[in-house]
């Protein structure tokens, strides 16, 4: 049982019309953002924000930037996020092979150097404390530019801000994301867990 309620998705136009934004991504809007709306700014706020940082102006694609939301998600134990950042990165064309080795993703070789330095800077970064590094900058800056290094660190902070929202929350999560995590996250030990 989450701790708030969701609100319709009728509750608020403004938002609903916003919110459109999540059946490209996600297939649906999620209970996430139909609980914000007890606070409409904070909805909207957050979808304006969630479009901005989502938004492709360098070589970090789609899909990797919800990898990346996924290593965020995974770091900090949000099952929710998790399997939203999962479902997104399929429905944005992550490669097969990445999706089913998400959790190797270090060693695995579907993912390139450049990948693994973006999701090993998620990793680094959503730790408390923080463990972004030197090694990491020259990592980073040995196959990104400065531009790219801000949109995958929106997306790292916009997952924080996601993560403590939904575990605090106990947010329910929604079938299409139990589908996703089900598919991909299981084998690893994935679960509904309070989300449930």
């Amino acid at each position: 049982m989450p701790l708030v309620t969701p609100l319709s998705a009728d509750h608020d136009s403004e938002t609903r019309k916003l919110a459109e934004f999540f059946n490209e991504t996600l297939g649906f809007c999620p209970n996430s953002v139909l609980t914000m709306q007890h606070r409409p700014a904070i909805s909207k706020a957050f979808i304006n924000l969630n479009k901005a940082v989502m938004a492709n102006e360098g070589r970090v694609t789609s899909a990797l930037k919800r990898m990346i939301a996924w290593v965020s998600s995974n770091s900090t134990g949000c099952r929710y996020c998790q399997a939203h950042a999962i479902r997104a990165a399929e429905r944005y064309g992550a490669e097969q092979e990445q999706l089913d080795n998400i959790w190797e993703y270090r060693t695995h070789p579907a993912f390139s150097d450049a990948e693994r330095a973006a999701l090993d800077f998620s990793l680094q970064a959503s730790q408390v404390p923080n463990n972004v590094d030197e090694s990491i900058k020259k990592r980073l800056y040995d196959h990104w530019d400065e531009g790219e290094i801000v949109e995958m660190l929106g997306v790292i902070s916009l997952f924080g801000y996601l993560n403590r929202w939904n575990d605090s929350m106990g947010t329910s999560i929604e079938d299409g994301a139990v589908e996703s995590g089900e598919k991909y996250l299981e084998k690893n030990g994935w679960e509904t867990g309070k989300h449930g």
